[in-house]
């Protein structure tokens, strides 16, 4: 056996999905891997281990059946919310108006988002970009929680940034220079969540609606009210109202050689709460994670290859086929077609029309009080309570674009899934992998309300679904679907289902040796691996994992600080001789409600909690 130890390699993390920077074109001393196994971690136990990010796992990297090389893992932070980088004239998590002028907090204190999420490692002509999201303000300079602050806003505008990324001859990444995006181009950002890189190495970032939705139909809108207050206030500094129908669309982020880039917020695809989208390898399909409650499929079918401007938009119908209470769903899928639109088209509708322009709806009080609901269709999509909307002429398409969960519940789609998270591919066998992070609410039976396409048993640690893709479908209506990645079944591996225990001695109330509460995913091809980034509440410790789909091994690969996210996953299989595993960790002691407060207290002082990371797990070669 021929063991050869590899330095650490570097890497920033806040994305996701699998890309490797020019992959074939970079092969100086990368491993042509007939298997990759990972040898996992334990689980921290000590004080000092708890409170930190790190790996101490390992890979083997097989050249034949028999021979193999082995590598220590490592993760190295590249840079925190609070570190100035290169030019920078502020720290990397500053929040901006939309003059690009610093914001401040109710102290006038700088207003830091302590919130890494996707990142896109991308190289553009030789050099190398990070482009990552700020998702969310979780906490002021005073240390107490956004929402619970008196008089402020419980959420803020969010930015992405971009980073100038330098790499050594062993293979470390630097962050050398760095610059905030500029998005009041296409109207400000709200909630950066997960993202990914499309096929033609561009990012494409993923943005939640929540608080910039409408809902005056389940009988309350004062989150929205809310939303428009703080975009209103804050980002555009009360010289013009902010719109809720701007806000929750995938936004494109093409990168230049010069350092300089394009920003598109692709209206083509929706407006949802959107996780993260999925571009599949015939540079025209998109699948969507929804995340939320009472939230759907959507697939968007582009027109042309690598251009996301115009399209089609399906949603998906979930027919359960497994018994009723089962551990996870299995079924077949068919996909129903809500409309087709340019970008232009759709930014056009989100200047001119309101919701009340689109729908007819009735209160729950109207409908309590015994109104005629003759004509209105009842769902639930977004959220449990149960909305009365009729749908008014000629606005299908419009709805389809601005409203598409609320239309494809009411066109018969399933819009029962919980906390829908990441989303990833696996070429070779043609499999999309979804993960929903709590199975719960409406995916669990409900004899109450007349739809109910699933009906699973709740688990608080969720699960990770395998959706099989095939081509030649067509939708319900029978026309052909322009698309080899329709999916068509789905089912949840064992290895990938979380497992619900009574609560420990460290305040896990899921098992710590399974996943749990499934957030971001990567796929590797050439590793036959998916990446699992956990967010839960149910671990003290959140990991990142990697399970490989030929053994159905789970291996545990990092560990962040107790109460923090995993967040950021992106392969880069190779990148001149090396590979990265990228992860970022987000709002650092936030603690579970679970976790001891003898535990708590030991833990506090020795995590910062205004920081958090952007970095890697590094040590492999390149796999090619």
């Amino acid at each position: 056996m021929n063991k050869k130890w590899i330095s650490l390699a570097t890497i920033v993390a806040l994305g996701v999905g699998f890309v490797g920077c020019n992959d074939d074109d970079n092969n100086d001393g990368a491993i042509a891997a007939k298997k990759v196994e990972f040898i996992g971690m334990e689980a921290p136990s000590t004080a000092d281990d708890m409170s930190r990010a790190y790996s101490d796992a390992k890979v083997r990297v097989y050249t034949s059946d028999t021979e193999y090389t082995e590598h220590a893992l490592s993760y190295d932070v590249l840079f925190g919310v609070k570190d100035k980088v290169g030019t920078n004239e502020n720290v990397a998590g500053q929040l901006y108006n939309y003059k690009m002028e610093p914001l401040k907090d109710p102290f006038n204190e700088p207003l830091i988002a302590e919130t890494p999420d996707s990142n896109s490692l991308l190289n553009v002509g030789g050099k190398l970009f990070m482009v990552s999201h700020l998702e969310y303000d979780w906490i002021l300079s005073n240390g107490v929680s956004a929402y619970k602050q008196e008089g402020w806003y419980s959420r803020a505008p969010m930015n992405m940034i971009l980073t100038d990324i330098e790499q050594d001859a062993d293979g470390k990444l630097t962050a050398v220079d760095q610059k905030p995006i500029n998005h009041s181009s296409v109207e400000g950002g709200w909630i950066f969540c997960f993202g990914s890189q499309t096929p033609w190495n561009t990012h494409l970032g993923g943005e939640e609606d929540y608080d910039l939705y409408y809902t005056e139909a389940s009988g309350s809108d004062a989150s929205t009210v809310a939303g428009v207050k703080a975009m209103t206030e804050l980002y555009w500094d009360n010289t013009k109202n902010a719109n809720p129908y701007h806000y929750g669309y995938n936004q494109e982020v093409v990168v230049k050689a010069d350092g300089t880039y394009d920003l598109h917020k692709r209206y083509a695809m929706g407006k949802g709460t959107w996780e993260m989208a999925k571009v599949f390898g015939d540079a025209k399909t998109a699948l969507y994670g929804d995340d939320g409650t009472n939230v759907f499929l959507l697939m968007f079918v582009a027109d042309k290859a690598e251009d996301l401007s115009a399209g089609t938009l399906y949603a998906q119908k979930f027919t359960q086929t497994n018994a009723d209470g089962s551990a996870t769903a299995a079924g077949t899928m068919e996909w129903i077609k809500l409309g087709h639109a340019t970008e232009t088209e759709v930014k056009g509708w989100t200047d001119t029309y309101t919701f009340t322009d689109i729908f007819d709806y009735l209160t729950p009080e109207q409908v309590a009080a015994g109104a005629d609901t003759t004509g209105y269709t009842a769902i639930k999509a977004g959220h449990s309570s149960v909305e009365y909307l009729k749908l008014k002429a000629g606005k299908e398409t419009v709805a389809a674009f601005l409203e598409p969960r609320r239309l494809a519940a009411m066109k018969g789609a399933t819009t029962e899934w919980n906390k829908m998270e990441g989303m990833a591919i696996n070429e070779a066998d043609k499999k999309a992998y979804m993960a929903i992070s709590y199975q719960d609410k409406g995916m669990l039976k409900d004899d109450t309300f007349a739809t109910d396409h699933i009906r699973v048993a709740k688990n608080n640690c969720g699960a990770t679904y395998e959706i099989t893709l095939a081509g030649g479908q067509t939708d319900t209506d029978g026309n052909p679907i322009n698309s080899e990645y329709v999916g068509v079944s789905l089912m949840a591996p064992q290895g990938l289902v979380g497992e619900e225990i009574a609560t420990d001695a460290l305040g896990n109330t899921c098992n710590p040796e399974k996943i749990a509460n499934t957030d971001n995913i990567a796929f590797s091809d050439k590793m036959r691996t998916l990446f699992v980034g956990e967010d839960s509440g149910t671990h003290t410790n959140n990991f990142v994992w990697a399970y490989n789909v030929d053994t159905q091994k789970l291996s545990r690969l990092l560990s962040v600080p107790a109460g923090a996210e995993c967040t950021g996953l992106q392969v880069v299989d190779n990148e001149n001789g090396h590979a990265y595993i990228m992860s970022n960790s987000q709002h650092h002691a936030d603690f579970t409600k679970t976790t001891p407060q003898e535990l708590k207290d030991t833990l506090a002082p020795k995590i910062d909690k205004y920081n958090a990371n952007f970095g890697y797990i590094g040590g492999m070669p390149g796999i090619k």
